[in-house]
C-alpha cells in the first residue's frame, strides 16, 4: 500500500542496523551460554529477531504477525544456521554409531588377547614339560629370548650369555655347524635337525624351525638310547661326508678309477676311466660294461686277490688306438674290488730318452780334457772318461770292474797319489758326505807331485755323485804371476793421493784409482773399465763450470801428429781446486793425473785475506778502544762524580724527590758504565789483544767476594744465597779479576730470574783436573728458542726476569771462560730452574789467545 511504504522502509533500515549492531552480541551470548549445542543458540537468535521486529511494528495481534516480512540477509542466515544444525545432528548420529562399533571391536580384541595369553601360557607350559631349552628370535631382533633349562645335561651352561656363546661349551665342529645352521634359519628360513656334542661329551639334539615372525631353535637332552642313536647318526653323517669327499676326489682324478661288485661287474667309474674307454659319461661306461684292461689281466687279478688283498702291477692297455702302459693298483675288501691306473707311458718314454741322453752325454764327456767320474747311489763307478784315467794313471781293468768310491780312494792313497792326511778315515768320510749333500761340494787336493786338483762333487737327485777333477796347476801359476803384477800396480795406484786415469786410443778408460773417483765426485756405478771418456766428461760437467774435460776428449780421441803434455788447474763447483796434468803414453794411450791443491790455494788466499783483515782489524780496534775509552768513559765518570757530589751534605739539602732522581741517575750511570766496560772487554777479546793475568786464586775468597758484590741486589728482592765450597780445591790458577767478573755476572743473571724469597745456590767442587763453578736459580727456565741464543751478544730476553739488560752477561762469561781454556754449559727447563756450570782447568798451560 502507498501508505505503508515509508513504514516498510523504516523497518527494513532498522532491521539492517539491528543486524549490524546486535548480531555480534547474540553470537557472543550464544557462545557464552551454550558451548555444547547449536540448537539453543539458533532458537535464541530466532526469538530475538522476531521480538525485535514485533516491537517496531505498529500493528498488533495476528494481523501484525502476518504482515511481518524478512529481508534477504535474514533469510540466508536462517537457512545457513538450519543447514549447520542439520549437519551437526548428522555428525552426532554418525559419531554415536562409530562409538558403538568401536566398543564392539574392542570387546572382540579383548577376548582375542585373553585367548592369546592363554595360548602363550599353554605353550610355555608345554615347552618346560621336558628337559629342553628353546631360543626364540622375534623378527629381526638380534637379542633372543630363552625358555627352559637343561639341568640333566652336564657341561651345558645355564647362564644366558654363556649358553648363547656356543663356541665356549660345544666342540669346534659342532659350534661351527650350529652357527651356520642358525644363520641359514634366520636369513633364509631353512629348517634343520642336528646332533651337537658338548666339550664334556654330552650329546644334544637341536631342532631349528622358522614361523612367520619368529626363528625358534630348541635344544633337547637325549636319553641313553637316543644318545646312542644320535652317536650312530653323527658317525653315519661323518662317514657320509667322508664318502662324498672320496667320491668327489675320485671323480676329479685324471687317472682311471673303477669299483667292481662281488660278481666282478663294474659298479662305479670316474670320468678319466670313461674317457679312456671312449665313453661320454661314467654312467654309460658302467651300463655298457666297457673294460680298460684285457680279459686275461682281469682274470689274473681276480685269481691273485684270493690270496692277496692288494696288488700292484704294470699292465698294458689300448687307449685311442695307442698302446699304453699303466701302473695298476687293485685292492679287494669283502669281495668288492677298487682299482686305480696311473699312465706310465710318458715315463717310459722319458726313461728311454734319458738312456739316450746319458749315452750321448758319456760320449761328450769322453772328449773333455777335464777328468769326470760318475758314481751311482751304491757308490759304484758307473762312468769315467779318458781324462780321468789319464789323470790318475789307473789301468782299465780296475776301472771296468766298477770299484766303489772307497776302494778308489784307498787305491790312490796306496799308490802315493794323494797327500797323507792326519785322520784318513775322518777325511774320507767328509769327502763321501757328498752323497748325502744337497748342494755341490768343492775340495782342493794338493797331491805329492806338486799338482793342484780342484774337485767338485755334485749329488744326483736319484742318488749318486758326479766327480769332476780339474787340474788347476798351470792356471794357478799364471794367475799368481798376473795377480802379483796387478797387485803391485794396484797397491801403488790405490794408495796414491793423486787421481790417476789411463785412457786407450779408443777413448775408453783402461785404469783408474779410487782417488780419481773421489776427486771428481763420481759414483762407482757410473764409471768402470771401458767407460768412454765422453761419458766421464758428461758426468763431470756439473762439477766444474769451466771443465777441462773437453780438452781431454779432444786430446785422447784426436789425430794430432804431435801430442804434448798439458798442465793446468780446475776449480770445482764446491770450491775444490784440482791441479791436472795430461801425459801421452805409448800405443796411443793418455794418462791424466789430478792433485787436490785446495788447501794450499785456500791457505795462500787465507793468508792474504787474513793479513788484510788483521791490518784493518788492528786499525779499527785501536780506533774503537781509543774513542770509546775517552768518549764514553769520561762523560760517564763525570756524571757519576757529580751525582755523588749532589748526594753530599756540603752541596746543599735535597728534597725527597730530588734525592730519588739523583739515586736513579747514579744507578743508571753505573749500569751504563758496566755495559760500556762489557762492550770494551768483548771488543778487546774479539781484537785478540786481551791478556789474562794468570795467578793463584783462593777459591773460597773469590767466591765470597762475588757473593758480597751481589748481596745488595739480593737483599732488595729478599733472595738468599747458599754457598757450598766444601768440595772445592784451596786454589786454582786463573785471572782473579776476570774470575770475579764471571761469578758476578752469573749471580746477577740468576738474581734477575730467581723468584722473591727464593735461594740462589753457588757451589764449587773439584772434578778430575778441573774446577767446576755451578750457579742455580729456581726461575722459570729458558725455552729452547731462548737457550739456543743464550750466549749471543745483544740478545736480551725478559722471560720472566725483573729487568731487560743489554744481553752481554753470558757472552762475557763464555768469552772469559774459554780464554781460561774452560767450558760453559746451561741446564734449564720448565719447573726446574736454570743451572749454569763453568769448568776451569786447575793449572792451565797458559792463557789462551782470544778467539779469532
Amino acid at each position: 500500500m502507498p501508505g505503508q511504504g515509508p513504514r516498510d522502509s523504516g523497518i527494513s533500515g532498522h532491521d539492517t542496523q539491528a543486524g549490524a549492531a546486535d548480531r555480534p552480541d547474540h553470537a557472543g551470548s550464544g557462545r557464552a551460554r551454550m558451548p555444547a549445542t547449536a540448537g539453543v543458540g539458533l532458537a535464541g537468535y530466532l526469538s530475538s529477531t522476531i521480538l525485535s521486529h514485533a516491537q517496531e511494528m505498529p500493528a498488533t495481534g495476528l494481523d501484525a504477525l502476518r504482515n511481518l516480512t524478512f529481508g534477504a540477509s535474514e533469510v540466508i542466515q536462517i537457512a545457513t544456521f538450519a543447514g549447520v544444525m542439520g549437519a551437526a545432528m548428522l555428525s552426532a548420529i554418525w559419531l554415536i554409531r562409530e562409538r558403538g562399533r568401536i566398543a564392539a571391536e574392542n570387546l572382540v580384541l579383548r577376548e582375542r588377547i585373553a585367548e592369546l595369553n592363554a595360548a602363550v601360557q599353554r605353550a610355555e607350559a608345554m615347552m618346560t614339560t621336558r628337559d629342553q631349552r628353546t631360543v626364540v628370535w622375534a623378527g629381526d631382533r638380534s637379542k633372543p629370548d630363552l625358555v627352559g633349562t637343561l639341568t640333566s645335561a652336564p657341561g651345558v651352561p645355564d647362564e644366558r650369555s654363556s649358553f648363547l656363546a656356543f663356541g665356549r661349551w660345544l666342540t669346534a665342529r659342532s659350534a661351527a655347524m650350529l652357527d651356520n645352521a642358525i644363520a641359514a634359519l634366520r636369513e633364509a628360513g631353512t629348517s634343520f635337525d642336528l646332533v651337537v656334542e658338548a666339550q664334556s661329551g654330552t650329546l644334544l639334539e637341536v631342532l631349528g624351525r622358522r614361523s612367520t615372525s619368529h626363528a625358534i631353535v630348541r635344544f633337547v637332552s637325549l636319553t641313553r638310547r637316543q644318545a646312542e642313536h644320535a652317536a650312530l647318526k653323527a658317525e653315519h653323517a661323518a662317514l657320509a661326508t667322508d664318502h662324498e669327499a672320496v667320491l668327489a676326489l675320485v671323480a676329479n682324478l685324471d687317472m682311471p678309477f673303477w669299483l667292481r661288485s662281488e660278481t666282478g661287474r663294474l659298479r662305479t667309474v670316474n670320468a678319466a676311466y670313461a674317457a679312456a674307454v671312449e665313453c661320454e659319461t661314467p654312467e654309460t661306461a658302467v651300463a655298457q660294461g666297457r673294460e680298460l684292461l684285457a680279459t686275461q689281466a682281469r682274470e689274473n687279478i681276480a685269481r691273485q686277490h684270493l690270496t692277496e688283498p692288494t696288488l700292484r702291477r704294470n699292465l698294458p692297455a689300448v687307449v685311442d688306438g695307442d698302446r699304453k702302459l699303466y701302473a695298476v693298483t687293485s685292492v679287494c675288501a669283502n669281495g668288492v674290488v677298487a682299482g686305480l691306473a696311473v699312465d706310465k707311458s710318458d715315463l717310459e718314454a722319458l726313461r728311454a730318452e734319458y738312456q739316450r741322453t746319458v749315452k750321448s752325454h758319456a760320449e761328450t764327456l769322453d772328449q773333455l780334457s777335464t777328468a769326470v767320474a760318475i758314481y751311482d747311489a751304491d757308490q759304484k763307478l758307473r762312468f769315467f772318461n779318458q781324462a780321468f784315467q789319464k789323470l790318475w794313471e789307473l789301468d782299465s781293468a780296475f776301472l771296468e770292474a766298477r770299484p766303489d768310491n772307497t776302494m778308489f780312494l784307498d787305491r790312490l792313497r796306496s799308490e802315493g797319489k794323494l797327500a797323507e792326511q792326519p785322520e784318513w778315515r775322518r777325511w774320507k768320510e767328509n769327502l763321501l758326505s757328498a752323497y748325502r749333500a744337497v748342494e755341490p761340494q768343492e775340495h782342493w787336493w794338493h797331491i805329492p807331485d806338486g799338482r793342484t786338483i780342484r774337485v767338485v762333487a755334485s749329488a744326483h737327485p736319484q742318488g749318486g755323485v758326479t766327480w769332476v777333477f780339474e787340474n788347476m796347476t798351470e792356471r794357478f801359476d799364471l794367475e799368481s804371476r798376473y795377480n802379483a803384477a796387478v797387485r803391485v800396480q794396484g797397491e801403488t795406484l790405490d794408495n796414491l793421493a793423486e787421481g790417476v786415469a789411463v785412457f786407450g786410443p779408443d777413448g775408453r778408460i783402461r785404469l783408474f784409482n779410487p782417488a780419481f773417483v773421489a776427486l771428481w765426485r763420481l759414483d762407482g756405478a757410473e764409471i768402470g773399465t771401458n767407460t768412454h771418456i765422453a761419458t766421464i766428461r758428461d758426468a763431470c760437467a756439473h762439477q766444474c763450470p769451466q771443465s777441462p774435460w773437453s780438452d781431454f776428449v779432444a786430446a785422447v780421441t784426436g789425430f794430432d801428429d804431435e801430442r804434448l803434455e798439458t798442465h793446468g788447474k780446475a776449480e770445482l763447483a764446491d770450491g775444490t781446486i784440482l791441479s791436472y796434468a795430461m801425459i801421452p803414453l805409448p800405443n796411443g794411450q793418455v794418462m791424466t793425473t789430478f792433485v787436490d791443491v785446495t788447501d794450499s790455494v785456500n791457505f795462500e788466499r787465507a793468508l792474504q785475506d787474513k793479513n788484510e783483515a788483521l791490518q784493518k782489524a788492528d786499525q779499527l780496534k785501536n780506533d774503537f778502544v781509543q774513542h770509546v775509552s775517552y768518549e764514553l768513559r769520561s762523560p760517564l765518570t763525570n756524571i757519576i762524580g757529580f751525582t755523588e757530589l749532589l748526594t753530599m751534605p756540603d752541596t746543599g739539602p735535597l728534597n725527597e724527590r730530588q734525592r730519588d732522581y739523583v739515586d736513579h741517575i747514579a744507578s743508571s750511570s753505573s749500569v751504563l758504565l758496566t755495559i760500556v766496560n762489557d762492550i770494551l772487554d768483548l771488543a778487546t777479546v774479539d781484537a785478540g789483544i786481551m791478556q789474562l793475568e794468570i795467578g793463584e786464586v783462593q777459591v773460597t775468597r773469590i767466591v765470597g767476594e762475588a757473593a758480597e758484590l751481589i748481596g745488595e741486589k739480593l737483599r732488595e728482592h729478599q733472595i738468599a744465597i747458599a754457598v757450598d765450597t766444601k768440595d772445592a780445591p784451596p786454589s786454582l790458577h786463573a785471572d782473579e779479576n776476570r774470575l770475579r767478573q764471571i761469578l758476578f755476572n752469573l749471580l746477577s743473571n740468576a738474581a734477575n730470574y730467581a723468584p722473591e724469597r727464593s735461594t740462589i745456590a753457588l757451589s764449587c767442587r773439584m772434578i778430575g783436573d778441573q774446577v767446576e763453578f755451578r750457579v742455580h736459580d729456581d726461575g722459570p727456565g729458558m725455552p729452547p728458542e731462548i737457550l739456543d741464543a743464550a750466549f749471543e751478544r745483544f740478545e736480551p730476553h725478559a722471560n720472566g726476569g725483573r729487568r731487560r739488560g743489554a744481553g752481554l752477561g753470558l757472552s762475557i762469561v763464555k768469552s772469559f771462560v774459554e780464554l781460561h781454556g774452560g767450558t760453559v754449559e746451561i741446564d734449564t727447563g720448565e719447573a726446574r730452574g736454570t743451572t749454569v756450570t763453568c769448568r776451569f782447568p786447575v793449572a792451565p798451560k797458559g792463557a789462551r789467545a782470544a778467539a779469532e
